[in-house]
């Protein structure tokens, strides 16, 4: 791509606050810019290549990476962006009597207004956090806490976010009612048993958009609608979907919506909330302290975090078209291939509504954590989760109606914007090897294939 070459190219630009620019020697501006350099050849050199995507799977030399719903690389522009933070800019952003606070603020107020132009918002409706972990619990938490003497229940989805869920347990600790709306088989909640269950005392609806584990993408304008005519504060959590889907805060009647740098190939440790200013959203903050983001979220801003936020939702505008027809494609060339060699496979969620990049599928017959030791030079997710020694099956995947045994069967495969067609082409040969390879051991599959019933146990 041509922003590769130019970052490494003109990978030098960096500006002092002061007029004059200190000269260095060539080992100084070397060392400086050396990071940056490998970072940049890293990330674009299949691009900087040309037809490198199109390389036999066999040159691939790293593991391939195929979990960007954990996690997104940090794009090379964005990281162009943030360092002369690091190094030079390094003002804090709180500090208003000298220039080296002005210029930090200046790029804070910035990168809030990329948020903001993204998702249709204000700048003002932007508040800066740790991350989508932190905004789900003040969203949640500080909605309920402002609203409690009048309004005392939740709604939320059994399908929703651990943060999500364990915020929604900690209200019912303080004496709220949280009402946990099951999904359908399709990962859809039923919009009708919704609008049933908001009550006269409902202060929040949370919905995830995009859930992180299966893709289900829900009808979030639908449901927007429903709570601005019950006149319900509305919250989803956005992390999987900032940057990926079109978002317009006020068309879809959003009040408070999460984000994560990391997910939109940004920074970790930096998200952000969009709190609705008419009608007015009130929060009142778990956090105590100097009284920062307007009292929402106390503490000194990670100027160098908010910048490299900023630029990421700025590159996302800029890339959404090409980055969605690029994962659409993928997600298509890695499903033809698995279904055309291997029988017994489902995705899970529904296939039409959902985010390409994310594809959840169980393979019968096949231990999941059997399939990801044999898939070591790939890195993708399992259905299931290891938790204090025991293993088990996801909850998302229960609540849709999948059966323990098919839940511990089942692996996510994660598309972003710097996946290769090489790249997917390795992984589903490695998938389909091992797949064969595990099914040929197991008993189970034999009897399925001659015609022996299998009754899982649930």
């Amino acid at each position: 791509n041509s922003f590769c070459t130019l970052l490494v190219a003109d990978s030098s630009r960096v500006v002092h606050p002061n007029v004059t620019k200190k000269s260095r020697t060539p080992q100084e501006k070397h060392t400086k810019h050396s990071m940056l350099r490998r970072s940049v050849s890293r990330f674009c050199a299949a691009a900087a290549a040309g037809g490198a995507a199109n390389a036999p799977a066999e040159q691939l030399v790293r593991s391939v990476y195929m979990d960007f719903q954990a996690t997104t690389p940090l794009d090379p522009r964005v990281l162009d962006a943030m360092l002369p933070f690091w190094t030079e800019k390094y003002g804090n952003a709180h500090s208003r009597t000298h220039e080296y606070g002005w210029v930090s603020e200046q790029a804070v107020d910035k990168a809030r207004k990329q948020i903001a132009d993204l998702i249709g918002a204000s700048p003002k409706e932007i508040f800066f956090t740790s991350g989508a972990t932190e905004s789900n619990n003040i969203a949640i938490k500080g909605v309920a806490d402002f609203n409690k003497a009048n309004k005392k229940h939740i709604i939320t989805l059994q399908t929703e976010h651990k943060c999500v869920l364990d915020s929604c347990r900690y209200l019912e600790m303080a004496g709220f009612e949280v009402t946990y709306l099951p999904v359908q088989k399709d990962g859809l909640v039923d919009l009708e048993k919704l609008e049933a269950a908001i009550r006269p005392d409902t202060a929040l609806v949370s919905c995830m958009f995009v859930n992180n584990e299966i893709g289900v993408m829900q009808d979030v304008a639908e449901i927007g609608r429903l709570c601005r005519k019950k006149k319900v504060f509305f919250h989803t959590d956005g992390a999987q979907a900032v940057g990926k889907v079109p978002i317009d805060v006020n068309k879809m009647n959003i009040d408070l919506m999460s984000i994560s740098g990391h997910k939109v190939y940004g920074p970790k440790g930096i998200g952000a909330l969009y709190l609705r200013r008419r009608p007015r959203v009130r929060v009142r903050s778990p956090i105590s302290g100097g009284g920062q983001e307007r009292g929402v979220r106390s503490g000194t801003l990670a100027t160098p975090l908010c910048v490299g936020i900023g630029a990421a939702c700025e590159v996302a505008g800029q890339e959404m078209t090409r980055d969605t027809a690029h994962v659409t494609a993928l997600s298509n060339q890695l499903w033809n291939s698995l279904s055309a060699e291997l029988s017994h496979i489902n995705i899970n969620g529904h296939r039409e509504k959902r985010y390409p990049g994310n594809l959840n599928i169980s393979f019968e017959c096949v231990e999941g954590e059997s399939l990801l030791m044999g898939m070591n030079e790939v890195a993708v997710s399992s259905g299931s989760a290891c938790t204090s020694a025991s293993l088990e099956p996801s909850y998302v995947l229960r609540a849709i109606g999948v059966d323990a045994e098919t839940a511990h069967t089942s692996i996510r495969f994660g598309l972003g914007r710097f996946t290769t067609e090489a790249e997917v082409a390795h992984t589903a040969a490695k998938c389909i090897h091992e797949v064969k390879r595990l099914r040929e051991m197991s008993p189970l599959w034999h009897m399925k294939m001659d015609g022996g019933e299998i009754n899982w146990r649930k």
